[in-house]
Formats: C-alpha cells, structure tokens, sequence
C-alpha cells in the first residue's frame, strides 16, 4: 500500500482511508484495486482484459481515450534517459493515472508551495488531475509496471517550471519494512547516532 509523506514536517500517512483522505485533499485521487485477476507476469494483452470494466470506467470517468501497459526494469533500454525525462517537476496538459501492477515509485507533488511524496506499489492507483505540479521517479530496484490512461492518443509531454523545487527532495523510498520507521536525519547519518 501507498506511503504518504510531507518531507518538510516529515509526517507520515498509512492506511489506505488515511491516505485517500489526505491526498483528496489536495485534489489528488487514490484508491486500492485487487491484484488477483492475473499472474503479475502476463502480457498486457491479458492484464488489459482482466481490468476491462476497470478501465472502462476510468475511462468514462476521466474521459480518457486509450489505456496501455507500461513495464520498466532495469534492463529497460535508456532508462535513465527516460527517467531524467521525469524526475524534473513539471505539468502536463492532461491528466496523469496510474494502477500500479509491479514495482515501486515515487510521486512527489508540489501543491502550493507544499510538498507530499507517495510512494506507489502494486495495487495503488493515483490520479494527478492535468496541470498539478509534480515530478516522478523509482525506487532503488527500478521497477515499475502499471496500466496507463490518456486523454489524448498520443500521450502527454511534461512541461516543465525549472523551479529547482525538485532538487530539495531525495526520492526516499519506505516500503513494506519500512513504513512507521522511523529514519535517521542527514545529520545523525553523519554522527552516527
């Protein structure tokens, strides 16, 4: 399940009502979908017949037009080229959904000047509604498999604000173990404590 964070207080949401609260909120959907419908290694083909009434529905809820399968691994071709395409903050002109099938990543969301992190993994669908300020990356296994909706056919190209916002942010990523740890500072790294 999704792990939200605000960095600068360094407060943390679990639970998936916590969660869909918080970020509805900010004007951000989320919501848990079952993993059940096929193995997690099927072909996009079969994942895409699995959740057809899913992604119908989004797609009549959201006005989308088209929804595909994207699968990343490390041995995605460029894949730094193609993560340094999102790891900037930007905006998009239409709205960016994600059901997250495998994997794990990190939404980081700039929403008047405050910053939240959510970490997705599989089952977590976010919606980031189009022009919300934002940047993405994974988490340290470079993986990520989720179905993609889109307004438009030929996708979205981020366009980005050059605020150096992003900079400030490190893509921390919790996960399982690690949710309601507690992390040690930069500073106590250091000092070993």
């Amino acid at each position: 399940m999704a792990v939200l964070r605000f960095p600068d207080t360094n407060v943390m949401f679990e639970g998936e009502a916590a969660i869909r609260a918080e970020l509805g909120g900010l004007g951000i959907d989320y919501e848990r979908w079952n993993l059940d419908r096929v193995p997690a290694d099927s072909s996009a083909e079969l994942v895409l017949d699995a959740y057809r009434d899913e992604i119908d529905e989004m797609k009549r809820r959201g006005g989308y037009v088209t929804a595909d399968v994207i699968d990343v691994t490390p041995e995605t071709r460029n894949l730094d080229a193609m993560l340094a395409r999102f790891d900037k903050e930007h905006t998009h002109a239409e709205d960016e959904v994600r059901f997250i099938l495998a994997g794990r990543g990190i939404f980081f969301l700039n929403i008047a000047g405050r910053v939240a992190s959510v970490e997705v993994h599989p089952g977590d669908l976010l919606r980031v509604p189009k022009g919300t300020t934002h940047w993405f990356t994974l988490c340290e296994d470079k993986r990520i498999r989720a179905i993609r909706w889109f307004q438009e056919t030929a996708g979205w190209t981020p366009s980005y604000t050059d605020s150096g916002v992003d900079g400030g942010y490190q893509p921390l990523c919790f996960g399982p173990a690690y949710v309601g740890a507690r992390v040690a500072s930069p500073f106590e790294k250091i000092l070993g404590a």
